[in-house]
């Protein structure tokens, strides 16, 4: 792949603890995962993205880290997380991991030795106040979870911050000891052969967190020192960022006023992702064609993260009040189901009433947009998820590998499994599973197989233009192309249940023997784009010219 591999990569993100266990002990590791990476190479996987793994306390899913040096001895050692790298490589593949730098658990050595007096070395590190500040209470990460964002620590007599919960102390990035460590982490990541990091609440690795001030002023020129850090350590590394914050403040994650793109290589794109699930809840394109109007310019080597399901809640913060109802009706009607007031804790099939059209819909869009698609394991075969589980662990059961006990994922007693493999009903592994999938030319996992081959013959997707196509379209029909120096796609996709016919006429000039890549069934031919039929629920991805 070329210098900028990640726009044209599929992500696959997944949690090693929920993935494969090798030695039945109820828990995922590296060795169970390598033995899975022909599996994911099959599907058309470019890229890994593995959730934390380095050795925690494991009171928020391993975001409390404890060591940011080693791996979480559950999952193995140093030495298999290295073989693991070499095997993935050796299938094309390349792997990210997820640098939680944010903060630290409050049991990270750093931490016991910052409270435990004031001529620590490690004081510094982390952000203290001697009083209670006047915003204690304002700009909590879980609402409804936490009751603070300053707690008070009686062996430093000091009050110190945390965005999230209170055994994940913030670091202190003032610090300049701070910012130089965590390019050590990243080094020796890179050293190993890590191809990059999915940074963690980086509005908060740049917060220069005063005291009483929500408002804080943000750093970006860290960013931009990472970056050169990170790229003179491995030229081809990526550093792909969570940054949920309103379009007009975006920008500067990516690069400096002149224009650069000198700091982050991909941002996730919550904006897109949630117009897209507004739009799958009313049947309605409207809102996506809002989203791809008003994203911002991005600069020259700057790229989009798409995805539908990631490994948190479905982020609904950026629609309004209004539309956060419409979706919560449709989609997560029951406040189990929903988390934090804003987000939807399900995964995509039982969102969508398990309605296989509807599904293929839903990743036929995310994938054909711009930017890169993200994958969340078990997607593919359209696992449910487990409300019977605290939080964000409802989508976080194990992957469904076949119908052996536990689903395959483990050969453990499942009491000892890290959490409970779903058993029964429409999404129970006895019915949702890989291998089931793997022998029926027409399921899910095939679908997906097939759609990633042909993302990997459209390179004008994730590297070239996405445009909407302004012309008269039945309700609910959305039309986008893309476009590059290789040639051009065009989009049909029918959020509504009625068949409907587009006259794509006016783009016939551009067109040299048009043909379907990509479609929910079999349509007759695109010939002069007159009369371009497309089912309810359905789409067609029409390769319109190949220049290259």
């Amino acid at each position: 792949m070329s210098d900028r591999w990640y726009s044209k990569a599929v992500v696959y993100c997944l949690d090693i603890d929920s993935f494969a266990d090798s030695d039945g002990d109820g828990c995922g590791d590296i060795r169970g995962l390598i033995g899975r990476l022909d599996y994911l190479a099959r599907l058309g996987i470019t890229c890994l993205w593995l959730n934390p793994i380095h050795p925690s306390p494991g009171r928020d899913d391993g975001y409390d880290v404890s060591d940011f040096y080693n791996v979480d001895p559950r999952f193995g050692s140093l030495g298999d997380f290295a073989e693991l790298l070499h095997q993935a490589a050796n299938r094309g593949i390349k792997v990210i991991i997820d640098l939680v730098v944010n903060h630290t658990s409050d049991q990270h050595p750093w931490f016991q030795s910052a409270r435990s007096s004031p001529d620590s070395p490690y004081r510094d590190w982390y952000v203290w106040s001697e009083s209670a500040p006047a915003d204690r209470n304002q700009g909590m990460v879980f609402p409804g979870e936490q009751a603070e964002t300053w707690t008070y620590d009686r062996k430093a007599k000091l009050w110190y911050y945390h965005r999230f919960y209170d055994f994940q102390p913030d670091l202190n990035f003032k610090n300049p000891q701070v910012r130089e460590e965590v390019k050590k982490i990243c080094a020796f990541w890179l050293q190993l052969g890590v191809a990059g990091f999915r940074m963690d609440a980086v509005p908060f690795i740049i917060e220069e967190t005063e005291p009483g001030n929500p408002k804080s002023p943000m750093d970006f020129a860290f960013l931009s020192d990472l970056r050169q850090h990170v790229q003179w350590r491995r030229g081809d590394a990526v550093l792909l960022a969570e940054a949920n914050v309103e379009p007009e403040n975006l920008i500067p994650f990516f690069g400096d006023d002149g224009g650069s793109s000198n700091r982050i290589h991909m941002l996730f794109d919550f904006m897109l992702n949630a117009k897209l699930v507004l739009a799958l809840a009313r049947q309605d394109p409207e809102s996506i064609i809002d989203a791809l109007r008003d994203s911002p310019k991005l600069p020259d080597g700057g790229q989009w993260a798409t995805f539908l399901r990631n490994h948190d809640e479905i982020d609904l913060s950026r629609l309004t009040a209004d539309q956060r109802r419409e979706v919560f009706e449709q989609f997560g009607p029951d406040e189990s189901m929903q988390l934090y007031g804003r987000g939807i804790r399900r995964r995509l099939a039982p969102m969508l009433g398990n309605d296989r059209r509807r599904v293929e819909l839903a990743y036929s869009l995310q994938f054909s947009l711009r930017g890169t698609p993200v994958l969340r394991y078990g997607e593919e075969i359209g696992m449910g998820d487990d409300l019977a589980l605290d939080g964000r662990n409802a989508i976080r059961t194990p992957m469904q590998w076949s119908l052996q006990p536990n689903g395959g994922f483990s050969t453990a007693d499942p009491k000892d499994l890290v959490r409970p493999v779903i058993s029964g009903g429409e999404f129970g592994f006895e019915k949702v599973n890989v291998t089931l999938q793997r022998h029926d030319s027409s399921s899910l996992l095939s679908w997906f197989e097939r759609m990633t081959r042909t993302l990997r013959e459209a390179p004008e997707i994730g590297g070239g233009t996405c445009d909407h196509v302004d012309v008269t379209v039945p309700p609910g029909v959305l039309v986008h192309r893309a476009d590059a120096d290789t040639g051009t796609m065009l989009f049909v996709h029918n959020l509504g249940t009625e068949d409907a016919i587009v006259d794509l006429s006016s783009l016939a000039a551009e067109a040299d023997f048009p043909n379907d890549v990509l479609a929910d069934q079999e349509y007759p031919e695109p010939g002069e784009l007159d009369k371009i039929k497309v089912g309810g629920y359905g789409y067609r991805w029409i390769r319109m010219r190949r220049t290259a």
